[in-house]
């Protein structure tokens, strides 16, 4: 399985980011390219002073989920990623029209994100299905 795993990252909770560090790092160790989106929320999630705030769960975790999910003590998302990075070929991007519009620069972004590019520009890598999260 060659695909590319094309993920665009749309929620800036812990679980969900957390989640897409999961399968990136799943995807990196079998070997397969991994191209990620920021978008809205996520974007917002990767600034530099950002990246460990509490950014909560998703509102359909309830008061249980998040106990849970504090109470699991996983390693942070932004240390898979870089975990992710060191052993195959991943690359996180900022969508420009998110930069836009939080008024983010790239100077304001954790080092984890490579590049900001548009929208056709992802798609162009892309050479599978896309997960949206």
């Amino acid at each position: 399985m060659d695909e590319t795993l094309s993920l665009v990252l749309f929620s800036g909770t812990d679980d969900k980011l957390n989640a897409a560090a999961v399968l990136t790092v799943g995807a990196a160790a079998m070997g397969r390219k991994v191209n990620i989106f920021l978008q809205y929320w996520a974007l917002d999630a990767f600034r530099a002073d950002h990246v460990h705030k509490d950014h909560g769960v998703a509102p359909e975790a309830g008061p249980e989920g998040a106990a849970v999910f504090q109470r699991h003590g996983a390693n942070h998302w932004s240390d898979l990623f870089a975990q992710a990075k060191t052993i195959g070929e991943v690359g996180i991007h900022a969508c420009s029209l998110s930069m836009e519009m939080f008024d983010i620069t790239k100077d304001d972004l954790d080092p984890l994100v490579d590049n900001v590019e548009g929208v056709a520009s992802f798609f162009m890598e892309v050479d599978g299905p896309v997960t949206f999260i």
